[in-house]
């Protein structure tokens, strides 16, 4: 043994690399559990480390939802629909799911999508006026918005 140098075990140096890969940026508890699964460590340690991270405040799932809707939003444009699918298939719960849809204010969303209903209205300019609506509201509809906002949009056009 080293003077002064404590040896960590296995287990503790896969928590340390797991808490820089939180640190990063937020992870799912299934994320980090992977991540300790590809460290090499075993069920029963995995599941201690994970536990340990979210103790430790490392892994949150709720601070997760919230990170990942102002991103999808924000960055992507996309919808509520379109973010809650992509929740779910990450394996959020619901209450995370909720609580990471109120990073949207309706205003902004209305906002955002009036601005994509209106820059994709303005690049179908050869399209009749039926054409040009339905291709503009299967498009906001692909970014995960609500048809009955699309459509009360659309009307004024």
């Amino acid at each position: 043994m080293t003077k002064g140098k404590e040896i960590l075990t296995w287990k503790q140096q896969a928590k340390v690399k797991a808490a820089k890969y939180c640190a990063y940026q937020e992870r799912t508890q299934q994320e980090v559990r992977d991540k300790l699964y590809s460290y090499g460590l075993y069920s029963d340690a995995v599941e201690e480390v994970l536990s340990e991270l979210i103790s430790d405040g490392f892994v949150n799932e709720e601070r997760f939802a919230q990170a990942y809707v102002r991103g999808k939003f924000r960055s992507n444009k996309w919808g509520r629909i379109k973010i809650e699918i992509g929740l779910r298939q990450k394996g959020i719960s619901d209450y995370c799911i909720r609580s990471g849809l109120k990073e949207i204010g309706d205003a902004d969303y209305i906002d955002t999508l009036k601005s994509l209903i209106q820059k994709k209205w303005n690049s179908l300019e050869s399209e009749d006026t039926y054409t040009r609506k339905h291709k503009t509201a299967r498009f906001v509809q692909g970014k995960g918005y609500e048809s009955e906002l699309i459509w009360k949009i659309l009307a004024d056009f």
